[in-house]
C-alpha cells in the first residue's frame, strides 16, 4: 500500500512549470515513477507531493540530426531501443539501456528520470557522460543548458532547482573516428543495479587519440569523469602501457563505499580491470 500522497496532473509544459513554481519548492516531477514509486511505497523520506508528467507528449521524442541528437526527458529505455539511428548516435547508451531493469520497467523509465534521481548508479549516466550530453531545464522564467558532467553536486543532489524540469537531453553524434561503449557489471545479468558501469569515448587522430572520455558509476557519490585518466590518453600514441597507466589513474579517482553489492576494493579493481578492457577494444575498432 502507498502512504496518502498530493498529485496534480498538468495537461501541458507550461502548466507543469506552473505548478512547480507554486509549490515552494515541495513537489517533484513524476513521469515513469520507477525511482519514486518504490521510494513512496517504502516510505523513505521525501516528497509526497508530486507533478505528473503523463499528459506532457512535448516531451516525449527522439531527433537525430547529423550535427545534433536530441531527446525529451520524458522518452523513455524503450524509445531508445526501438530507435534505430540510436545505435549509430550513441552506441554506449544503446548498450546501458538493453541492460537496464527488464521489460516492463524499461517501458515505463524515462532517460531525465535516470539523470535526475542522481543515483550513483545510473545506467544511463555513464554513457551520456561519454558522449559529451547537455540537459536543458526550463522553468517558468526561461530555460537553461548545463553539461551533464556540471549537473551533479553531491549524492543526490543537482544542479536542477525545485521551480524547473530537465525537458531535453542534447549531444553531438560520434564521428567515424570515434568509438564509444558501455558496460555494466552486476551481481546478475537481468533486473540487477550495477556494481560498477563504465563508459568511454575515444577519438583518433593518425596514430594518436585527440580525444578521451571516461565515465565511472557505482564508484564515488555521483557517476563522474575521470578526467585525470582521460589527459594521459587525450593527443598521445595510444599504447598498452598507455592503457594500463589510464586504468590506474581512474581507479585512484574512484571514492566507493562497501555496501551489499560490493566492498570498495573490489569497485576500485574491477574499475581498473573494466576501463583498461574497455579502452583496449575501443582503440582497436579505430584501427
Amino acid at each position: 500500500m502507498l502512504p496518502p500522497f498530493d498529485l496534480a496532473e498538468p495537461r501541458t509544459l507550461p502548466e507543469a512549470l506552473e505548478v512547480l513554481a507554486n509549490n515552494g519548492g515541495d513537489a517533484l516531477p513524476l513521469a515513469g515513477g520507477t525511482n519514486l514509486l518504490p521510494d513512496l511505497r517504502a516510505r523513505r523520506p521525501g516528497s509526497r507531493r508530486f507533478v505528473s508528467l503523463a499528459r506532457l507528449r512535448e516531451l516525449r521524442y527522439i531527433d537525430c540530426a547529423e550535427s545534433e541528437i536530441v531527446i525529451g526527458g520524458r522518452t523513455t529505455l524503450s524509445d531508445l531501443l526501438r530507435e534505430p539511428t540510436m545505435r549509430r548516435a550513441a552506441p554506449g547508451l544503446v548498450e546501458s539501456a538493453e541492460v537496464f531493469a527488464g521489460y516492463m520497467v524499461r517501458n515505463a523509465a524515462t532517460v531525465a528520470g535516470n539523470i535526475c534521481y542522481a543515483s550513483p548508479s545510473a545506467d544511463l549516466v555513464p554513457p551520456l557522460l561519454a558522449l559529451d550530453a547537455r540537459v536543458t531545464l526550463a522553468s517558468r522564467s526561461g530555460e537553461r543548458t548545463v553539461p551533464l558532467d556540471e549537473f551533479y553536486v553531491d549524492y543526490k543532489k543537482t544542479v536542477r532547482r525545485p521551480d524547473e524540469l530537465l525537458t531535453a537531453i542534447r549531444w553531438r553524434p560520434p564521428g567515424p573516428n570515434t568509438a564509444n561503449l558501455f558496460y555494466k557489471l552486476g551481481l546478475r545479468k537481468g533486473d540487477a543495479i550495477a556494481v560498477l558501469g563504465v563508459a568511454v569515448a575515444l577519438t583518433r587522430d593518425g596514430d594518436r587519440c585527440s580525444a578521451a572520455r571516461i565515465a565511472i558509476g557505482s564508484a564515488a557519490p555521483t557517476v563522474f569523469r575521470s578526467k585525470r585518466a582521460e589527459a594521459l590518453l587525450a593527443g598521445s600514441a595510444v599504447t598498452p602501457d598507455l592503457i594500463d597507466a589510464a586504468a590506474r589513474q581512474a581507479a585512484d579517482d574512484c571514492r566507493p563505499i562497501d555496501d551489499l553489492r560490493a566492498p570498495a576494493d573490489y569497485r576500485r579493481h574491477a574499475a581498473q580491470a573494466l576501463v583498461r578492457r574497455l579502452l583496449t577494444r575501443a582503440w582497436s575498432q579505430l584501427q
